[in-house]
């Protein structure tokens, strides 16, 4: 990778344009979850320790480039001054002249908050006018929006062209994690594909099957690809019209040296609801009244025997209903197995995604794993093999 980090830039006395998201949830005007936030601060704070000025560019919600009140980034910045310990100044427009006299006024080490990026149509759609406007308050630009990599905006890409560039702590860390997961991994290389529908996943499908040593298919998804293999369902959420494209990609994996693996035993039941009657059979032998919801323990223990003989872990999206107990069983205890080998040195673990960071949250092991993206989009683009134009931008 040809990026460059904070550690090769000069900061001293010039203007820092950072780039974050703390599009952070809000209720009642204040701020419910400040974890982007707490996120940003060790970037802030080296390029302070370098004797610079940091500005921060974000956005919040989606004004779609008109200024909506309830949208403004000021109600970030008590939640900022706390996790930053200081005073952090506000401009009430991220260009113009509320902008360019709130830099002014800066001395090394302060740090100042722009408001909504997407408060200007220009932001989106990538105006190189826009761009321009945003290059002309700073000297460097520092991207640590990794979540907002994929979207090509004045603040993300165009503004990257136009002056020294880099990225910064968070965005250095995602980075580095992906690129020993995938670009250049330790293998073998185990990947976990979970979630309802194939339809959404068809890329992320095809371009793992090309990379990885073992893909492990949970969720609704799985259903889909044993219906493709010749095996009932009963009334299992499956995307029975996919059947033909999940055959084409269980041939594609075929050819490719890929070992595809699908539950072999399953927890199914006649009604989708917490604490529901269930049973516990093998995959074939889902009755036409019932539903599966989850994958069985043999399951988990192929995954965990998998597991057991890679070095690398990729995972997107559970394996059964995580949100209605008990079918979040074979989840939790996969992510279980996946951690105790990552504590013990075996396994290079990284996951991604809302789901999937829910339930290792709720299976008590996100903390043992070798890195979890919280970037959503970013990640699954990521995965699928797509170029992210934010990360382009900083390698050209």
């Amino acid at each position: 990778m040809s990026w460059k980090t904070i550690d090769d830039m000069d900061f001293k006395g010039k203007v820092a344009l950072v780039r974050v998201d703390i599009n952070v949830p809000v209720e009642a005007g204040r701020v419910t979850d400040a974890t982007r936030i707490e996120k940003i601060v060790p970037t802030v704070k080296d390029i302070q320790e370098k004797g610079g000025k940091v500005v921060l560019l974000a956005h919040f919600g989606r004004p779609k480039g008109q200024v909506v009140p309830e949208m403004s980034l000021r109600v970030t910045l008590p939640a900022l001054e706390a996790a930053l310990g200081q005073t952090v100044g506000f401009a009430d427009n991220c260009i113009g002249a509320p902008a360019k006299k709130a830099v002014a006024a800066m001395e090394p080490g302060d740090v100042l908050l722009l408001e909504n990026t997407r408060f200007h149509a220009g932001e989106e759609k990538n105006d190189p006018t826009m761009a321009a406007s945003l290059a002309a308050l700073g000297l460097v630009y520092v991207n640590d929006a990794f979540s907002a990599a994929h979207r090509a905006h004045a603040s993300t890409e165009g503004i990257a062209h136009r002056m020294p560039s880099c990225a910064g702590r968070l965005m250095e860390a995602e980075l580095k994690a992906l690129n020993a997961a995938l670009g250049n991994p330790e293998r073998p290389v185990v990947a976990i594909v979970g979630g309802a529908k194939v339809s959404t996943k068809l890329d992320l499908l095809g371009n793992l099957v090309e990379k990885v040593d073992h893909l492990v298919i949970g969720g609704g998804m799985a259903n889909t690809f044993l219906v493709a293999k010749g095996i009932e369902v009963g009334k299992s959420l499956a995307e029975r019209d996919m059947a033909e494209t999940a055959r084409e990609i269980l041939a594609k994996a075929e050819a490719t040296g890929c070992a595809i693996h699908l539950p072999t035993d399953v927890v199914v039941a006649k009604e989708f609801k917490a604490g529901a009657e269930n049973r516990t059979v093998a995959a074939g032998e889902c009755a036409a009244d019932e539903m599966i919801l989850d994958a069985g323990p043999d399951t988990v223990d192929l995954i965990a025997e998998v597991f057991a003989r890679c070095r690398t872990l990729i995972w997107n999206g559970p394996l059964g209903a995580i949100e209605t107990p008990p079918f979040d069983a074979a989840t939790t205890m996969a992510a279980q197995k996946a951690a105790e080998l990552t504590r013990g040195g075996r396994l290079v673990s990284v996951a991604g995604g809302g789901d999937t960071v829910a339930a290792l949250n709720k299976a008590g092991v996100a903390e043992d794993f070798s890195y979890i993206s919280t970037a959503g989009g970013a990640f699954l683009e990521w995965m699928e093999g797509k170029v992210l134009p934010g990360v382009a931008a900083l390698e050209n």
